[in-house]
């Protein structure tokens, strides 16, 4: 018997193509189109599984989903499904548990950059025909010897952690658990409560998931307690910053500059102050994909929707409820 996965995100054909051929013997695709409420229900009516990365699942796409066994997350952090619903009607919930450290990562690394040389702002300036090298829209810095802060140090923040080592700087974290002293010392990293880690960084990088304790935790205090010559990188969720406060403060020059690629609505709306700014470097919440990186992200997907249809329990690692 032939059992449905759904894709919701509205993916290319291409992508949907190399999907398939990965698939599990006994298992067939479909995906959305558009991101349309009435059209996600429509598709998820016979699924036996679930998959989203971006697009919301609540209680009432869930309800239309009488069939589904298991809502595997693409990616990590699952702030955009309702675990209650889930748990209500019987569905496990699964994530791809430390599949998008590394891109996200290098991604963060790349947004520094860009951010502190004004990489984004002169290639826009180029694309409007402008030469504008000693109009630059804010200082420009290196990267190398500053101190970068750290909020959220699970995989993804410490493989940032990782790769800003050979730039010589110090490298502060922050968690709910303090790590051992000799993973401090392996990582080259110190643990300093949230107060002072944006009190002394050059650079805040934000890692840490989306929860009650994390929402709206970067407001307009907390921006005006960093450095006036310091960025904000956010790579976490946009509902851990305050949108309406990080433009204040990059308006009243607070901060030097911000980098995001998430937002608290999503697709953002393009009349966003944020995309106007020529000291913000904004991205489409791409920080996690990497061709090289999907084939094996899809296949630890579908090995745990493989385990469900056999009666058997999803990786450890990847579980959620």
């Amino acid at each position: 018997m032939t059992s449905k996965i759904v894709v919701l995100d509205p993916i290319t054909a291409e992508t949907a193509t190399r999907m398939r051929g990965l698939l599990p013997e006994g298992m067939q695709l479909e995906h959305a189109k558009n991101r349309d409420a009435d059209h996600l229900k429509a598709i998820v009516v016979d699924a036996d599984f679930i998959v989203s990365g971006q697009i919301a699942v609540d209680a009432a796409l869930l309800a239309a989903a009488p069939r589904a066994r298991l809502l595997h997350k693409w990616g990590v952090g699952v702030d955009n499904f309702d675990l209650d619903a889930a748990r209500a009607q019987g569905v496990i919930v699964a994530r791809t548990t430390g599949s998008n450290a590394v891109p996200v990562a290098e991604f963060t690394l790349g947004l520094m950059i860009g951010l502190l040389r004004n990489l984004a702002w002169g290639h826009h300036t180029l694309q409007n025909h402008q030469w504008r090298t000693t109009q630059l829209p804010k200082p420009s810095y290196m990267l190398s010897g500053k101190t970068i802060g750290i909020v959220g140090f699970g995989a993804i923040g410490q493989n940032v952690a990782r790769l800003l080592r050979p730039f010589g700087g110090r490298i502060l974290y922050n968690k709910n658990r303090r790590l051992p002293e000799a993973e401090e010392q392996a990582l080259g990293v110190e643990f300093a409560e949230l107060a002072t880690l944006l009190a002394e960084a050059d650079v805040v990088s934000l890692h840490c998931p989306m929860t009650p304790q994390t929402a709206g935790m970067i407001d307009r205090r907390a921006l005006q307690s960093m450095k006036r010559s310091a960025v904000l990188i956010n790579v976490a969720r946009g509902g851990v910053v305050v949108e309406s406060d990080l433009v204040d403060a990059l308006r009243a020059k607070e901060i030097l500059g911000a980098a995001t690629d998430v937002y608290e609505t999503e697709p953002v709306p393009f009349d966003h102050p944020l995309l106007t700014m020529e000291n913000v470097v904004a991205t489409p919440h791409i920080a996690a994909m990497a061709a090289d990186n999907f084939e094996s992200t899809v296949l630890q997907m579908w090995g745990n929707i493989a385990r469900v249809a056999r009666g058997e329990p999803v990786a450890e690692n990847d579980f959620v409820c």
